[in-house]
């Protein structure tokens, strides 16, 4: 058995056997079980989804570059997938304080332009998906949990099982307790997204990122807004950066008007940021008011919320994908393109790429080996050929936002027009993102508008904008590997950096009557951003799948 965050007894769990397993049900995963279809209909593929439905816990911008789907499904119009509402317009702004400018079009970089691609809600692609895998033969089982990795006598990757149901707060059965399923694979394939628990630890196990770079993460926060029928502009595509971010902080805004007077909208910190008194959910509602952004809002109703950790796409900062009985496809490896904004075709893609290899082995008559045929030819394909072109996108921000600005200029605007598609530069990631801290009496802090209520809000009205939900009564998913560094390390030094890094207000510090700090965590409210796992200075957060079924349920975002 390989070791994994969370292991669960394995006496009476039931086995079954396939010829692919593959762990959630986004974009990636869909796409390598709809390729294995269409390969051989004879392989038998199921798919394990932790949220409630397909789509619950899906969260994206999104702008879809539909070359994947494309390539998946020639016929994808036709069969109405629902890509909808085509780019009509892209607009690139700087924001100052109360100012902007708009960036001329023929100065807009390569990356932020739009033209063939769609406004998208990537929630509904998913169920659109999840519904057209079931219909070629794939068993989709919703509502499960894969929390602990199984493996044969060789070391290698057999399997995965799922969580027990009916667990009560300190480990022990209650009545309602069923024991977790373990499901077999010949080869297993893990799509969980960015940050994802089986795949941390499969990276951990095989040393899958030795001779790596350290992975570079942001989160994303985002809203659906309904405005008022003179403000919607269907296809608009608006992307800012500048204000409120500080130089030496990575970070973005965008706004997406969708059909039927929808409007997506959001902001991307880096996680590398140094100042532990920002807060990226206080950072998000204070752009909204700025005016060349609440012109798109103002009079309307925010209708939903979510916020989730992304990758950041660098390509020397890929971990190796395979290891005996299995890959990694997706975000759960990190593909995501940064300087685009866009990882659901690069999830589509290496999902298919994946799906390939695995069905040409089993029709050699192998198993649970490596499928080497998988990372080669990503790097035939053209999204290494991309992930190339944009691999030092986010590098240069750390030397300043105008610098970043420049540097994206040469490389995105500039070199394409000399004929020059990859920079003949490469620069590194030399420190993870939660080494980035500084400590808080060599910051200044900040001080956040109190939210208005119109356009801007605060954390616990936002969250039940998700539709979160966890049973109660169920073991903690948020651990800490030492109960007394909250307070003796994270408040001391950092002003306790996890009350606002948090989008959700899951982690607050209270006072008893004597005055002495504890770390409280409402883990009720966590909405699986994973920006905890990520960013804690002293790596002591723990991030684990709860209760299968458990977590928000976005509705088509």
């Amino acid at each position: 058995m390989i070791a994994s965050d969370k292991p669960s007894p394995a006496a009476s769990r039931e086995r079954i056997d396939y010829d692919i397993v593959i762990v959630g049900a986004g974009p990636a995963g869909l796409a390598a079980a709809i390729r294995v279809k269409q390969l051989d209909p004879a392989v038998s593929v199921v798919v394990l989804e932790k949220g409630s439905e397909p789509g619950a816990h899906i969260l994206s911008g999104a702008v879809m570059d539909p070359r994947a789907i494309g390539e998946l499904l020639p016929d994808w119009q036709e069969r109405g997938v629902p890509l909808n509402q085509p780019v009509t317009s892209d607009e690139f702004l700087f924001l100052g304080r109360k100012r902007w400018l708009r960036t001329p079009g023929f100065l807009v970089p390569q990356c932020f332009r739009n033209h063939g691609n769609y406004v998208i809600s990537l929630g509904q692609v998913v169920k659109w998906l999840a519904q057209h895998a079931e219909s070629l033969g794939v068993e989709i089982y919703a509502g499960f949990a894969a929390t602990e990795l199984l493996s044969d006598a060789q070391g290698g990757v057999m399997g995965v099982a799922t969580g027990n149901m009916g667990v009560a707060r300190d480990g022990t059965p209650t009545a309602a307790f069923q024991p977790g399923v373990e499901l077999c694979g010949k080869y297993n394939l893990f799509a969980e997204g960015a940050r994802g628990q089986l795949g941390r630890a499969l990276i951990d196990h095989f040393g899958l990122a030795e001779g790596r770079e350290p992975v570079s993460f942001a989160i994303g926060l985002k809203e659906v807004w309904e405005v008022e029928p003179a403000r919607a502009r269907p296809g608009l595509v608006v992307h800012t950066a500048g204000w409120p971010m500080r130089s030496d902080t990575f970070g973005g805004g965008f706004i997406y008007h969708q059909q039927d007077r929808k409007v997506s909208l959001g902001f991307v910190i880096g996680l590398d940021y140094p100042n532990p008194w920002l807060s990226p959910f206080e950072e998000f509602q204070r752009w909204k008011t700025h005016p060349a952004i609440r012109a798109h809002i103002e009079g309307g109703q925010r209708i939903a919320y979510g916020a989730r950790a992304i990758n950041n796409g660098l390509p020397h900062s890929l971990p190796k994908t395979v290891f005996p009985g299995g890959a990694l496809v997706g975000c759960d490896a990190g593909y995501l393109n940064a300087a685009r904004i866009k990882g659901s075709h690069s999830a589509i893609k290496t999902g298919m790429l994946a799906a390939e290899a695995a069905c040409a082995a089993l029709h050699e008559g192998r198993s649970r080996d490596e499928l080497t045929a998988y990372p080669a030819s990503f790097e035939r394909s053209w999204l290494h050929s991309e992930l190339q072109a944009s691999r030092n996108f986010k590098l240069w921000f750390k030397h300043g936002t105008v610098i970043g600005t420049v540097m994206t200029g040469i490389e995105q605007w500039l070199l394409p027009r000399l004929g020059i598609r990859t920079p003949p530069w490469t620069r590194h990631n030399r420190q993870a993102d939660h080494a980035s801290l500084r400590p808080a009496d060599a910051c200044q802090p900040i001080a956040y508008p109190k939210p208005d209520g119109r356009l801007s809000f605060d954390r616990l009205s936002s969250v039940d904008l998700t539709n979160v939900h966890h049973a109660e009564g169920q073991p903690v998913h948020l651990t800490l590997r030492d109960a007394t560094v909250p307070v003796a390390v994270n408040l001391r030094s950092y002003a306790g950096p996890e009350s606002r890094y948090c989008p959700a207000g899951v982690y607050e510090f209270l006072e008893n009557e004597r005055g002495e700090a504890r770390l409280q965590i409402n883990a009720q409210n966590c909405i699986h951003c994973k920006t905890c796992d990520i960013k804690d200075p002293t790596q002591n957060i723990v991030w684990t799948a709860p209760q299968g079924g458990d977590g928000p349920s976005y509705d088509a975002m």
